[in-house]
Order: structure tokens, then sequence, then C-alpha cells
């Protein structure tokens, strides 16, 4: 068996000491990484020996970003990062739609899902059903699924893109009718960014809402930027228009990581869910986030007991499976995005031949 690192109580608090969420609600003592050092390392070593990769989102808690993780990232970065595994197995820490989009470009390995409740109001909003409707009442459109979206809705649209390249791919396309779906919210975004840039397109958007970055608004942030001035505003565009229009930076997760940690400024109001926030105290302490965050309860439901009793043996409902027409389908969706995007499409290609 391959040996793995077994870490210590003092490494994993060097890296959790410095993370401050919600004031003193989350905090890591030495005494309790003491506790979270057995659960880890119990997991690097099935983890081992069960040739599993860990993937773990940037909204997931603390201990498990730096105590587990094999990659860190958001959905789509890290279920390419699991196409050059040659892990049999890979544990999604995330919500269920992910897990399903690394299913579809790694059909040969296992995704489990620990989470005890993988749902997203997000991608929740909408289903097949409704998407087959709205075909019919917009015949001449083409159809844009944001990655966060079940894999029975990407197998009903044209195109899937990710808030890092939404404004650029719907740009390229060469239909100026364009049915986006499931944010409103990035949907008047990019109707707004469009306008901006000058494209001409008719832009249609579905209702649905990320509960956790609906709750940010303008006001918020014009009440920090009159306590500190020289705060910077990092938005994600799931946000409102009237919070995105007032924000220094607007991206995607690991724009907005990417950002600040390149940003010369030393204050930062970050809305979006509170785990990028503790990636940021843990790994630049010399940066101060101002304001408030708001934890997502599907993202946070997952826990190292989760990860652990998976890994030993996955219940049903943590085994991610999709019927091969499905995604067969839902691949092509995903094709047409890496070919717009122009990161050529290749990966996609090999795991539906």
């Amino acid at each position: 068996m391959i040996a793995f690192h077994e870490i210590t109580a003092q490494e994993l608090y060097e890296k959790l000491r410095n993370i401050r969420i919600g004031g003193n609600v989350c905090q890591y003592s030495l005494k309790k990484c003491e506790e979270l050092t057995l659960l880890v390392n119990e997991i690097q070593r099935l983890k081992v020996e069960k040739n599993a990769v860990i993937l773990v989102h940037s909204y997931a808690n603390p201990e498990i970003v730096y105590g587990v993780a094999d990659f860190v990232g958001d959905s789509y970065k890290l279920s390419r990062d699991a196409i050059n595994t040659h892990a049999k197995t890979i544990v999604f820490v995330a919500v269920r739609f992910m897990g399903e989009t690394a299913k579809i470009l790694n059909p040969e390995k296992e995704v489990l899902i620990p989470a005890r409740d993988p749902g997203c109001t997000l991608a929740d909003s909408i289903t097949a059903d409704d998407v087959n409707r709205l075909r019919v009442q917009y015949p001449d459109h083409t159809f844009i699924c944001y990655v966060n979206t079940s894999v029975e809705v990407k197998a009903e649209c044209d195109i899937c893109v990710t808030s890092a390249n939404v404004y650029q791919i719907v740009q390229k396309i060469p239909n100026d009718k364009i049915y986006f779906l499931p944010d409103k919210f990035m949907g008047m975004n990019l109707v707004n960014e469009m306008k901006r840039r000058m494209i001409d397109k008719t832009i249609h958007f579905w209702s649905g809402s990320c509960y956790v970055h609906e709750e940010y608004t303008r006001e918020q942030i014009f009440k920090v930027r009159s306590e500190y001035p020289d705060a910077k505003i990092v938005s994600h565009p799931e946000c409102n228009e009237g919070v995105v229009a007032n924000s220094d930076f607007v991206g995607g997760t690991e724009q907005m990581l990417d950002y600040m940690r390149k940003s010369p400024a030393k204050q930062f109001l970050m809305l979006t869910e509170c785990g990028l926030s503790s990636r940021l105290q843990s790994e630049f302490p010399d940066k101060e986030l101002v304001g408030s965050c708001t934890l997502c309860k599907y993202m946070k439901s997952n826990s190292l007991e989760d990860i652990l009793g998976a890994l030993k043996n996955p219940q049903p409902r943590q085994v991610v499976t999709i019927p091969e027409a499905i995604r067969q389908r839902a691949a092509k969706s995903l094709e047409a995005m890496f070919m717009y995007a122009g990161q050529g499409s290749t990966s996609v290609k090999k795991t539906c031949e």
C-alpha cells in the first residue's frame, strides 16, 4: 500500500488557526484539531486503500478543505481535475449537481456525494420537464444552462456555462435569441453585460436563485463603503444587479479568490458563501475581511464523519448514478461549452465514446 502523510494536530492547527467565521462562532483550537486529526488520518488511510480521490468545493467546512482534500476549487474545475487522476473512486464533497457533473465527465469512475442534504435551491428550481415546456414556447432560442443544474436539465439544453465563461460564450453564439437558466440574477446580469458590450441579443431567463447570494443588497455595500472606504467589494454573479453594479470585482469562486490574492488592497467585503472567506483567512492572514458572509446549509451538510462513512460503506443515496443515454446528452452541452470557450473537447469526447 502507498504510504500517506499522517498529519499532526499542530500541522492542522496552523492551517485553521486564523479562520474566524461569524465572529467567534467558528474557531479552531489546538484541542479541537487533536480530535479532528483522528478522523483526518483515518480518511487518508482509507483513501489510499480504496484508490480514491477527494474533491472539495471551496464552500465546504475548513477542516475538510485543509484536512483531506486532494483538490479544492469550484465545481467545474474539480470535475476537470478528476479526469486526470488514476483514482477509481471520486469522493465529491459538495452537492449533488456537482457530483453529477463529475460523473458526466468520468463515467467509468464511482462518484460519491457524502453530504446528508446535497440539495441546491438554484439547481432544484428547474426540471427537465420545465425545459421541454420552455422549448415549445421559445422554439427559435438557444438554451443555455448554468452548470448549477441537474444532469437531466443539462441533457435538455444546448450549451452549459459557468460563472467564469457565460459572458464570453453568449457573445460568441451566432443565435440572437437566448434562453438562460436557471438563475434570474445571473440572467439579468447577462442582459446588462451584453448591453454594455453593445451585443444585440434577446435574452429570456428562468426565475431561480441561490438562497445564499440573493440575501446580499447594495445597501449592505454602501454601509461597508462608509465604514471601510479602502475596502474592495468582491461579489459573485449570482448576486442581484444592484450588488454587481456596485462591486469592484465580479466573478466565479476561483476568480474572486485569485483577485483577492493578487490585489494590493488589505480589506475586502466578500459577497459569497463563507467557505471562500475561510480560504482567504487561512492562506492570506494579512488581508482583512469586513462585513459578514452567509453559510450554505447544503455545502455545510458535508462532514469528516460523512466522508469516512462513504469511503467505508457508501449508502445508495451517496452513489451518483446516471442513465447512459442522459449522460451522453448532458455531455454534449459540456462539449459545446468547451468549444465556445476555446478549451477543446477531447476530454469529454473520450468519455462519450
